[in-house]
């Protein structure tokens, strides 16, 4: 059975310049049992309600300004698979999660950034699900257990984020060692809380985790984790990391 995942996915320009991100992910993705599919949590399709993508071909979205020509010419033409989708959305309204299919949603940096690295020939359905990050940890946890049972069908879960997020203060000139004491700590606290396997406290990370608020102005970044903890099992840590100081580059296996 597949595990669940949570992906740091830093930088779009990480689909130019991977890094130690890339080779963890390649190696993730050679360790694993090939995906029949695989359904995406972004941090960048917010929404407030639960949407599925459900085109045949959805396109590759560049949603990022500023950037090189050669990023926007990265093209991950992986299929939809618009009746999965409508599957999924029977498994989440039977679980009371109402979710609605969107035939024109692209993918967005999120979903194909991570995935060109892991699986570059684009050659494996996707699918995309909608995150309403004003509803906080919670929702995302309900989720994520509704869709468990996704990983026995040989469905691939990722939510993809990054374990802290502070644009506003990073170092763009820091190089792979420089790490922020702050964002350390608010990573060494997480991890410690997801070895424990204390849902409320991280449910409630707003209010009990160091310098929260500081890694994390807004959620949508951190949601995804809950999305994958829900859908998953055993915890452990894939890679670890940081780039630009204080930017979060951790994966993590929900076995």
């Amino acid at each position: 059975m597949l595990p669940s995942l949570y992906i740091s996915h830093g930088s779009p320009m990480l689909a130019l310049e991977p890094g130690a991100s890339g080779p963890a992910l390649a190696r993730l993705a050679s360790e694993l049992p090939r995906p029949q599919a695989i359904l995406v949590v972004s941090a960048h399709w917010e929404s407030r309600r639960l949407l599925l993508t459900a085109a045949e071909r959805p396109e590759t979205w560049h949603d990022f300004g500023g950037f090189p020509a050669a990023l926007y010419a990265v093209q991950y033409p992986a299929p939809g698979a618009p009746q999965l989708a409508e599957a999924i959305a029977r498994q989440l309204d039977a679980a009371g999660l109402p979710a609605e299919l969107d035939a024109r949603r692209p993918f967005d940096h999120g979903a194909w950034v991570p995935l060109s690295l892991m699986y570059p020939d684009a050659d494996i359905p996707l699918l995309q699900l909608s995150l309403p990050s004003q509803l906080g940890p919670e929702l995302q946890t309900r989720v994520g257990r509704a869709l468990a049972s996704l990983r026995e069908q040989g469905i691939l879960l990722i939510g993809s984020g990054s374990i802290t997020h502070n644009l506003g203060e990073l170092d763009w000139r820091a190089g792979p060692d420089v790490v922020t004491p702050w964002a350390k700590a608010f990573r060494d606290w997480m991890v410690e809380r997801l070895e424990a396997g204390d849902e409320q406290a991280l449910h409630h990370y707003r209010q009990r985790a160091p310098s929260a608020v500081r890694n994390h102005p807004s959620e949508e970044h951190l949601l995804p984790l809950f999305f994958a903890r829900g859908a998953g099992g055993s915890f452990s840590v894939a890679h670890t990391g940081f780039t630009y100081g204080a930017l979060g580059m951790d994966i993590y296996r929900f076995d």
